[in-house]
């Protein structure tokens, strides 16, 4: 079955049955199972074999598997520094002193979408920060915690990709190191390859558009426009009828002695403290070299995320304990009780990721993804359209696999293979097409867990995630593709670019129109 259009059924199946029972885990476990069956021919001994070894290699592979573990850990204690800064008090506070400075809906909106740009360096940390960090200030303005999913999601990964520091960056800089050396490439450095291809990224361009515009206006589409509405009239953010991971308000009691240092000092310290273990865990590993973008590419992120969670929470746990003496209800116990229940906020999520690796392990083992390529590499192609088609490829194969970074690992050596035969000129282009193929792709997926860690951070459902930035990302994809096709016709980057801002301001001008009208 490897290697074959049967490889993409356990996906194909996990993400259909997502969308029509809008159970998660029951989801994923049917693709995990169907995964294993094919994989081993249907021996029932065989496959529960793999089906064991799928979820053991998440947390041990020829050893422990730190980076899954350290991912996890952080997971859980981000769900505590949640947790104790709403016992003591911090969003509370911090949600009253945002009241008097952000006034507006809209300005709740904006504000969330320039973190998601200020906080680029790991498309998880940029998730679960900006979440930590916008979504007391969201609620008071009464913006769905779809939308605010939307904004993370929007701005996490898309932003990622086209900086060099960050751990995308890094391990793209690599692959491109890979990838002209191969091809005897001297025109330009990795580096200086992956700054030209960032305007190249229509996808980007469009998608981080379309999240302004939407900040900046109350023009909503489909599902979003439902949970929008449902917020604005009632304060209902989310549906509480549904697993909200990472959602704690109201959980427990808050008080009224926090202040706004008790949230941002946790959040601060997040961010100085993994920054930092990302700069000496990267150069420590380079061999100690100062060069900051061969740090980022030898930085240990998971590692870095936990220890900057270890430093946030237990912060967090020592601005508590100071209120013990002012207010009575503070307590030990409470506290116990506000960590359980942050850890247990986080468990929904946790499942859903260990999940989503175990399928993607069995998804690679039937080769889903070579599979897809061999669609391009065995038909004759003309140079013009293969910067669009490996865009929708791409885009198709991290929706299907749930991993873009799996899917641009896989793509970016076979597209630079077929365009330096066919048309060498447009190799950063097609590289550049790859790249925004997987986000989109992955935006889309409801077995991602980039998307897992947007809906987490914004404490809302997965699949309500899903539904309501699917027609954004969609409408995104459509216009970067025919900028992509249009440079790929004409051998001008310059054409495809215009031709996608354009498009994008006829597009949004008569959204506005049409929807002031309805109004």
């Amino acid at each position: 079955m490897e290697n074959t259009i049967f490889s993409i059924l356990p996906p194909l199946l996990a993400i259909v049955m997502v969308l029509v029972t809008k159970r998660v885990l029951l989801s994923l476990g049917v693709g995990i199972v169907s995964a294993a069956l094919l994989v081993e021919s249907f021996s029932p001994i065989d496959s529960l074999i793999i089906l064991w070894d799928s979820f053991i290699t998440s947390f041990w592979d020829n050893g422990l598997n730190m980076y899954n573990i350290y991912i996890l850990l952080f997971i859980l204690l981000l769900g505590v520094v949640t947790a104790i800064v709403s016992l003591s008090g911090g969003s509370t506070a911090f949600a009253a002193w945002a009241v008097k400075r952000i006034k507006t809906n809209r300005g709740s909106k904006l504000l969330t979408a320039f973190l998601g740009i200020i906080i680029f360096v790991d498309d998880y940390f940029n998730a679960l920060a900006v979440g930590q960090i916008a979504r007391p200030i969201t609620d008071t303005h009464r913006v769905s915690r779809a939308k605010l999913a939307y904004f993370i999601d929007s701005t996490s990964a898309p932003v990622c990709v086209v900086s060099p520091v960050s751990s995308w960056g890094a391990f793209l800089i690599s692959q491109l190191g890979v990838i002209f050396a191969t091809h005897a490439v001297t025109d330009y450095t990795p580096l200086q390859a992956f700054m030209l291809m960032a305007p190249m990224n229509f996808y980007v361009i469009a998608a981080l558009a379309m999240v302004f515009f939407i900040a900046w206006t109350d023009n909503d589409l489909g599902e979003m426009k439902k949970h929008e509405t449902l917020a604005r009239e009632t304060g209902v953010l989310f549906d509480p009828n549904k697993s909200n991971p990472g959602d704690l308000q109201g959980n427990f009691p808050e008080n009224n002695f926090g202040k706004v240092k008790d949230l941002i000092l946790p959040i601060v310290s997040l961010i100085v403290v993994t920054l930092f273990s990302m700069f000496w865990t990267g150069y420590q590993a380079s061999g100690k070299v100062m060069d900051i973008f061969v740090i980022f590419e030898n930085t240990n992120v998971p590692l870095s995320l936990f220890i900057g969670g270890m430093v946030s929470s237990i912060l967090a746990v020592l601005l508590y304990t100071r209120q013990f003496k002012k207010n009575k209800d503070a307590n030990l116990g409470l506290l116990g009780r506000g960590i359980i229940s942050g850890i247990n906020s986080m468990l929904p999520a946790i499942c859903i990721l260990i999940f989503a690796w175990s399928l993607s392990f069995l998804i690679t083992a039937l080769g889903t993804g070579e599979y897809l390529a061999h669609l391009v590499t065995d038909n004759n192609i003309p140079a013009g359209v293969i910067p669009v088609l490996l865009f929708v490829l791409t885009a198709f194969m991290a929706f299907a696999t749930g991993s873009s970074w799996g899917s641009f690992g896989i793509l970016i050596p076979i597209g630079a293979s077929i365009i330096m035969v066919v048309e060498p000129e447009l190799l950063l282009p097609v590289l550049a097409a790859v790249l925004a193929g997987a986000v989109f792709g992955d935006h889309c997926s409801p077995i991602s867990d980039t998307t897992i860690m947007s809906a987490t951070g914004a404490g809302v459902n997965v699949i309500d995630h899903v539904m309501t930035q699917l027609p954004y990302a969609i409408i995104s994809a459509v216009i970067a593709a025919i900028g992509y096709l249009v440079l790929g016709l004409t051998g001008s980057v310059m054409f495809g670019f215009i031709t996608v801002v354009v498009i994008l301001i006829l597009f949004f001008t008569i959204w506005n129109f049409k929807s002031k009208r309805v109004a």
